[in-house]
């Protein structure tokens, strides 16, 4: 039997010596080929060219798609701090105008008041805040801030915007209560600025849902009065001091005696719209006889 090739059964082996040396020859003449000759560049070209080019496409669109993302994902949320910044600015902003505003309406509620207290600069008076009142849509009675350590006493008269609001009915420490010329059955005697023509205002809260309050027993003999006069507390007013504007004659009807007459005034104070009112430190004197 040859020493290279040996059988056990049917089955055929070859020493590993002499296979390693076959391939080895095998290899070298591939090698030597394949310097010699182009017989392996095309179709090892072709393998490259359908599988790696693809890939390769593959992979720079892949990369490209995820480094577009990032850019994205950077923009985004730069955006989104931008965005966080925008609205802590905004809401500043806001802060700030919502403060500007409040404080340009304290300015007019005071320029008012200072006009008001120059408008009547022969009385005494005293600021004070609205700090409740009674519940309703208007200022029938409410609460003020200033009270007994401050000066104020029962009936002294208070104004705001263009005249008369009321008397004060109650006093505290450190409040007291204002009744409105507008409540139910509260009466003040008034005229008329241009005639000196006396009549009885009379507060209603149902005329006011009109925005108006009454007057009766007008004296107007000489039939001048008409709608747009001023209307004034008068000299004979017991509670009320003389000469204080209450408001504008809307309307006039004769009363059924032919010797007086009847009517409506638009008030001269926004009984809607109240926060600040003057209170006059000077009371009506009343002659007591003996």
């Amino acid at each position: 039997m040859s020493p290279m090739v040996k059988r056990k059964g049917e089955k055929f082996t070859l020493p590993s010596k002499y296979l390693l040396f076959i391939l080895t020859i095998l290899c070298t003449a591939m090698m030597l080929f394949t310097f010699a000759t182009d017989f392996f560049d095309k179709p090892f070209n072709s393998i490259v060219g359908y599988v790696l080019v693809p890939f390769e496409k593959g992979i720079g669109k892949a990369g490209s798609w995820f480094s577009g993302r990032k850019d994205e994902l950077v923009q985004i949320r730069s955006l989104l701090q931008e965005n966080a910044a925008l609205k802590e600015e905004v809401a500043r902003l806001t802060e700030e105008n919502t403060l500007l505003q409040q404080d340009k309406y304290e300015l007019n509620k005071l320029r008012q008041l200072f006009e008001l207290d120059e408008q009547y600069e022969e009385y005494h008076k005293v600021g004070a805040r609205i700090i409740s009142r009674d519940s309703g849509n208007w200022y029938s009675a409410f609460i003020i801030d200033k009270g007994s350590d401050d000066g104020l006493k029962e009936d002294m008269n208070v104004i705001a915007g263009g005249g008369l609001v009321g008397r004060i009915s109650a006093v505290g420490p450190n409040w007291a209560r204002v009744t409105a010329i507008i409540s139910d059955n509260a009466n003040v005697s008034g005229m008329t600025l241009a005639t000196e023509d006396n009549m009885i205002v009379t507060g209603s809260l149902k005329g006011m849902n009109e925005g108006v309050i009454y007057f009766s027993k007008l004296v107007d003999s000489k039939g001048v009065v008409q709608a747009g006069d001023k209307i004034v507390t008068s000299d004979v007013s017991d509670k009320f001091l003389p000469g204080i504007l209450i408001g504008y004659v809307l309307t006039i009807t004769p009363d059924n005696n032919n010797l007086t007459k009847s009517g409506t005034l638009i008030p001269a104070v926004d009984f809607e719209h109240l926060s600040e009112v003057l209170v006059i430190l000077d009371q009506k004197q009343i002659i007591e006889e003996n």
